[in-house]
């Protein structure tokens, strides 16, 4: 693994050791201008991570989803990072576990670079596109990573497909999606999962599909992309084309995240 993915995956257990240490001691939920849900800990969680980030690559611009909240957009160019310190806010505030630390790097529109950390289930998932390559590792008690195992998505079935389903915001196009991909190809069974979770359940081989029709911002997608395009597997808008990086306002449209 890089130096520079490991200093991905420090910034994420540090952001997720506060992030359940404040969990614990109760926490006030606020509104920003879109209305979404923030609270400390995914302020707390940022924080960190951008101390890290100045730290291990001072030249190299981030854009963090509560920086971006609070109007401070830096400039970026063709590297960047893109930080969700808390995705699956709704999650986390119901006391789901679905919750996770998203970093990733983007390198001319394609993220290269992802960790992905679920603090309550002790899971950390790392992904370097350009090795080819992907990591799990549980995470102990007391905040340290275990050994790293590699992960690698499936092939596809040719019936009875297990598609993730966002848990939070399920969109009426979504639906419409998966009636008609079952009628097609076939649907085994529909698991709903909080936050980037579900794009490191395909690349570990747990699922084949998962499609999303309702909006996203790219720092909720950017890492866990990373993550199984390092496993093997992709993730397009519905006509096919790569979901690519650096849009307008770091918005995503629709797409579909698929094993191998």
């Amino acid at each position: 693994m890089s130096r520079s993915l490991e200093s991905l995956a420090a910034a994420a257990l540090e952001a997720g050791a506060a992030i359940l240490r404040l969990q614990g001691e109760g926490l006030a939920v606020t509104r920003k201008a879109d209305r979404s849900p923030v609270t400390a800990a995914d302020r707390a969680a940022e924080t960190i991570i951008l101390r890290h980030l100045l730290q291990a690559f001072p030249d190299t611009a981030v854009v963090a989803e509560e920086e971006m909240a609070a109007g401070n957009a830096p400039r970026i160019g063709n590297r960047f990072f893109l930080v969700d310190p808390l995705d699956g806010t709704q999650e986390f505030i119901r006391a789901s576990p679905d919750f996770t630390v998203n970093i990733a790097l983007v390198d001319a529109g394609r993220a290269v670079l992802g960790v992905v950390y679920a603090p309550a289930h002790r899971w950390l998932f790392a992904g370097d596109v350009a090795a080819g390559t992907a990591w799990r590792a549980t995470v102990s008690e007391d905040g340290g990573a275990g050994a790293w195992q590699a992960i690698r998505a499936r092939q596809a079935p040719d019936s009875g497909f297990t598609v993730l389903a966002s848990r939070s915001h399920r969109a009426p196009a979504t639906d419409a999606w998966l009636k008609q991909f079952d009628a097609d190809r076939g649907i085994e069974r529909i698991v709903a999962v909080g936050s980037s979770l579900k794009f490191c359940l395909l690349a570990a081989g747990k699922a084949d599909l998962y499609p999303r029709f309702g909006p996203t911002m790219e720092w909720d997608t950017a890492a866990g992309h990373a993550v199984l395009a390092a496993a093997g597997g992709r993730v397009t808008t519905p006509a096919g084309a790569p979901l690519l990086y650096s849009k307008p306002d770091f918005r995503n449209g629709p797409f579909i995240a698929r094993g191998a």
